[in-house]
Order: C-alpha cells, then structure tokens, then sequence
C-alpha cells in the first residue's frame, strides 16, 4: 500500500514539472540549493521516500513499493507526465518507474547511477555506526559524527549522516529515517532492479561523477540495453553528488 509522501517545492511555477528522487539517507533538503536553480526552467517537486525524512515509515521497503509511492503521490499532486531526475537509489527508482510506466515520464535523468548490482562495504559501515550510536546518551550532533569516526572517515559523510537525527518532544534524540528497517532492506536495495527486458526509449541523460565509482564507461551497453535514446556525461571535478560538488556544471548539464 503506498504511503503519503511529503514534498517540497523549490519554485518555477508554470514551467514543465521537474520530480527530483533523493539518495539512500537523504531527503528532499539535500536538493535545495540546485532544485532552486533548476527552478529557472522547471517547476521542481522533490518528494522524501518512505523511510525517509519528513515521510511515513513502512516495514516494507522495495523498489516497487517506492515507485507505486511516487506514482501515488504524482497522481495527488495531479502531475501526468514529468521530466524525472534521480540520484543514487532515487535514480534506481526512476529507471523503474520509466522503464514500467513510460507514459508518466517525459524525459529522465539518472544521477551517478547505473542498472546494476552494487556491493557498498562502507555502506554497511555506516549503517553499523549508526545502529551502534547511544541515542540516549547524546547530547549534541558533534557527538554522532565523532563516534562515527572510527568507521566513516570522510568528515563530509558523517555529518550527512548525523543529518538524520532529530529532537524529540523531550529533548532527546531520534533517527528520522526508519534504520531498522533500511539496515534490512540494504541487500535488496543494492541490487539491480531491471528486468532484461525493460526499456524507456524517451529521452535519457545520465550525469557522473569522474571521481566516482558508481558509473563506469563499461556501464554504457548496460545503460543502452535499457535506455536507447540515452548520452552519458562525466563532471571531471565531482564525486558521487555532483548536483552539490559542482552544482553550476550540474545545472547546465541538465539544461543541456
């Protein structure tokens, strides 16, 4: 059953819609910088997965449940067709929905992605650190990203990660992401959800980060098999979050 998704909209009114997917911990906050300048030719929708951010929590977590989720709440926000953007595990979201639901997607771009198995060891890293945090002896954010420090080294990603913590009503902290339930689906989660025979033939760019591993030149027959009308595009100066690393570049790539 899919859940209702809460969203943010970062301006454009009255152009083409824009739905922009976030990664794999993240949330429709990490979008706001460039969902604003993309904003100058797009109407820019960014939705938080179940399980994520200001969304509700599900012990289901599935690729499915997550496209019949973003179907839901486009058809909530009356959004027929739309140019779709998706980053890391929200570009794994959109391969989907475009692949099985073509009529819904006008043009799709995948985010330092690809339609394959991944294996994410530091993943799993950070996910242990988490589970390991002492919720109830924290006091201060600075604390999280310093006991994650063992396990994560870049400072970058252990403050992404203590991003997800909240206060509670008392002054506590809590994760607003639902981890026991994404610690579980991770194996799910890294694999490729494409069946041979899916293919979105609408226009498909798919940007990289040169400095990341997640999306390889061999990547292109994969890529083509599913996407035949597709190009790809490395930034030489990013990493694996290129819409923050390089956001201009980023921007006029997508503008195109």
């Amino acid at each position: 059953m899919a859940v209702n998704l809460f969203h943010r909209e970062f301006g454009g009114e009255g152009h083409p819609p824009l739905v922009v997917l976030h990664g794999m911990l993240g949330s429709s906050r990490n979008w706001q910088a460039a969902g604003r300048d993309l904003a100058a030719r797009y109407h820019v929708y960014a939705p938080d997965f179940r399980n994520h951010g200001a969304s509700p929590h599900s012990d289901e977590m599935t690729y499915g449940a997550m496209v019949g989720d973003i179907l839901a709440w486009m058809d909530s926000q009356a959004l027929g067709q739309v140019a779709l953007m998706g980053h890391s595990m929200g570009g794994k979201v959109a391969m989907v929905l475009a692949c099985r639901h073509p009529e819904r997607v006008q043009r799709l771009v995948l985010v330092d992605i690809a339609p394959k198995d991944y294996f994410w060891p530091g993943r799993r890293r950070e996910f242990a650190a988490m589970n390991a945090l002492d919720l109830g002896s924290l006091h201060l954010r600075a604390q999280a990203e310093q006991s994650f420090e063992k396990d994560v080294p870049d400072p970058g990603m252990r403050r992404f990660l203590a991003t997800n913590l909240e206060r509670t009503e008392g002054g506590g902290w809590k994760w607003a992401i639902n981890l026991p339930v994404l610690t579980a689906a991770l194996p799910v989660l890294e694999k490729n959800p494409l069946q041979p025979g899916d293919r979105y033939s609408g226009p498909t760019l798919v940007i990289s980060g040169a400095r990341s591993a997640y999306v390889k030149p061999e990547d292109g027959g994969a890529i083509a098999a599913h996407f035949p009308n597709s190009r790809m595009l490395a930034i030489e100066s990013a990493g694996h979050n290129p819409h923050a690393e390089a956001r201009e570049e980023f921007v006029r790539a997508v503008f195109g």
